[in-house]
């Protein structure tokens, strides 16, 4: 059973920062692409940020120079360093692990910006 534990969402004020964790648990192997993506509502879910097993990353344009993604291969976890937020950052925020003939998604924690 595969497991991915989200955690560092909250509120707060617009100009913070804020920062994700997502650990992956079970038997997962040869993670190749971790993410993270957020939905608000009424709206399609899309990519905020991807980082390869190699540790090539992918942005949105609307997070570039805000936003860092990192991972830790050995603790199988993948981080969101969110500077600058804005409240048109709120949204559930969902983690992705794509694994050999896998595809994994967490829970989603909550990211509200105030203005």
């Amino acid at each position: 059973q595969v497991q991915l534990v989200e955690s560092g969402g909250g509120l707060v004020q617009a100009g913070g920062s804020l920062r994700l964790s997502c650990a992956a648990s079970g038997r997962i192997f040869s993670i190749n692409v971790m993410g993270w993506y957020r939905q608000a509502p009424g709206k399609q879910r899309e990519l905020v940020a991807t980082i390869t097993s190699g540790g090539s990353t992918n942005y949105a344009d609307s997070v570039k120079g805000r936003f860092t993604i990192s991972r830790d291969n050995a603790k199988k976890t993948v981080y969101l360093q969110m500077n600058s937020l804005k409240p048109e950052d709120t949204a559930g925020y969902y983690c992705n692990v794509q694994a050999v003939r896998a595809d994994y998604w967490g829970q989603g924690t909550q990211v509200t910006v105030s203005s």
